[in-house]
């Protein structure tokens, strides 16, 4: 007597347990990107950093260029210029260049005097003095940062209120 046997039935498709298993793997992976995007206090935290840095780089040119360098400072953005021939000049290269802010990001200007608004000019001279005090205040959502230029040329930094 012969006996065949039937090759077992194969299996198409995927099981319940697979399926959650799969499910499971990609909600953590969709949880880990979303947590990973930066919030809008991050992205003030680095544009604040950003202005601060070229800012100090303008004021380190003046002394070692021996040029007065200014940083003109709008709700729009700020750019630089070097004074050279007697005339001012738009600042190229070594990171002062126009810079704009990023978009959503609201500028607040205070200029000597109290007033707020419009655009400021702060002249860095050869010794790395500030012509004048600078206050800004940036604002994201609910976050906000300041920035201070003071009179001796030092950049500050500092989480909002």
């Amino acid at each position: 007597m012969v006996t065949l046997s039937r090759p077992a039935p194969r299996r198409s498709g995927f099981s319940l347990v697979e399926m959650v298993v799969v499910l499971l793997v990609m909600g953590v992976l969709a949880s880990a990107v979303v947590l990973m995007l930066p919030g809008d206090a991050d992205v003030l935290r680095r544009e604040a950093e950003r202005f601060a840095a070229r800012v100090s780089a303008a004021r380190d040119e003046a002394i070692a260029g021996g040029a007065p360098v200014a940083v003109v400072v709008s709700e729009a953005g700020y750019y630089f210029e070097k004074r050279e021939a007697g005339a001012w000049a738009p600042a190229e290269g070594g990171g002062l260049s126009l810079a704009t802010w990023r978009e959503g990001t609201q500028v607040a200007v205070a200029v000597p005097g109290g007033r707020t608004g419009g655009r400021a000019r702060v002249v860095f001279d050869t010794v790395g003095l500030a012509s004048s005090e600078l206050r800004l205040r940036l604002a994201r959502g609910s976050a906000t940062r300041a920035l201070t230029i003071a009179r001796d040329g030092m950049v500050r930094a500092d989480a909002g209120s």
